[in-house]
């Protein structure tokens, strides 16, 4: 007995056709719906950053200043000028500070990462505990570092000194040491972020990887070189390129603790740039110096990245 399948009905193809120009009128409709949705946050975004953004732009090419209004074009002016004066020595301690800065949040971030991914006890509360300084003001790690490295009978650690038997120390007022200052207050500040885009990273890690190269004999460290590492390379490249432009920008830091001083020697290009604008009301200028910063920052950044993604890809 043989038992026949019925033939499965189709719609016309001009119904089917029209069927689907109507979803895709619906979805398009939804689409054009949701810009209006958008639209205040687009508004707040221009006004906050794009109209900001070109005014600065276009006042970096005048004499614009609290004497002189209106300002008056004068070209590359200000620009010639942002190489000239303490902006040269300030732009070499901007970078040297972010270098730094970099080095030392990563080599860090990724000991700890690597060191609370494991099975310690309590890796949870050390984690919010390292990551805590993140969430606070950059002013107030500043003032709370100002407070502990203060001057000779000021101080907490100028306190405890006398008590060890050693001398008191200026540490704000040496030039060398407030530079150190400052780039240990960024890396205890920031080094709790890095730490947690490297633990993410090591989310992704396949165990199984790990256990396979420890059965053919690897060490823990040819193992984190040769299987880790290699699947760490995108959070690399991100905690890499935060920190550089964290660094680039350093602003608040330096405020709280030395306001650029002694002798503007821990000056760098961002508070170098409110100084022109604040207290010397030459805002012309001050743009200019931005626009350049602005400029380096990109360049910079492009490169990183650049050199960073060939290294994941050859990974």
């Amino acid at each position: 007995m043989t038992t026949t399948t019925p033939p499965v009905r189709t719609a016309p193809r001009s119904t089917r056709d029209s069927l689907r120009g109507t979803r895709r009128r619906r979805s398009n409709s939804v689409g054009r719906g949701l810009w209006w949705f958008a639209l205040p946050a687009i508004a707040a975004y221009v006004y906050v950053v794009v109209v900001p953004t070109v005014v600065g732009m276009l006042s970096s090419f005048t004499n614009w200043s609290f004497l002189n209004s209106p300002p008056d074009f004068i070209g590359f002016e200000n620009f010639v000028q942002a190489f000239q004066g303490e902006a040269g020595p300030a732009a070499v301690r901007t970078l040297f500070i972010a270098i730094v800065v970099v080095i030392g949040q990563n080599v860090l971030g990724l000991g700890l990462a690597l060191l609370l991914h494991g099975a310690v006890f309590g890796r949870n509360v050390l984690r919010t505990i390292i990551f805590a300084p993140m969430v606070v003001s950059s002013l107030v790690v500043g003032y709370l570092f100002k407070y502990i490295f203060g001057p000779p009978g000021a101080g907490a650690v100028n306190s405890l000194l006398p008590a060890l038997g050693l001398p008191q120390v200026d540490f704000l007022g040496n030039p060398t040491s407030a530079l150190w200052i400052i780039i240990i207050t960024v890396i205890w500040q920031f080094t709790g972020s890095t730490m947690i885009i490297y633990l993410a990273g090591l989310q992704g890690v396949p165990q199984e990887l790990d256990e396979a190269a420890a059965l053919d004999g690897a060490g823990y460290w040819k193992r984190f070189w040769y299987v880790t590492r290699p699947l760490l390379a995108p959070a690399i490249t991100i905690n890499l390129m935060i920190g550089l432009i964290g660094g680039l920008k350093i602003f608040d830091q330096i405020v709280a603790l030395t306001n650029g001083g002694p002798g503007n020697q821990t000056q760098t290009i961002s508070t170098l740039i409110y100084q022109i604008f604040a207290s010397f009301g030459e805002y012309g200028r001050s743009a200019a110096l931005a626009v350049v910063l602005a400029i380096g920052v990109g360049i910079l950044s492009l490169i990183q990245f650049r050199v960073l993604r060939r290294q994941e890809r050859n990974s």
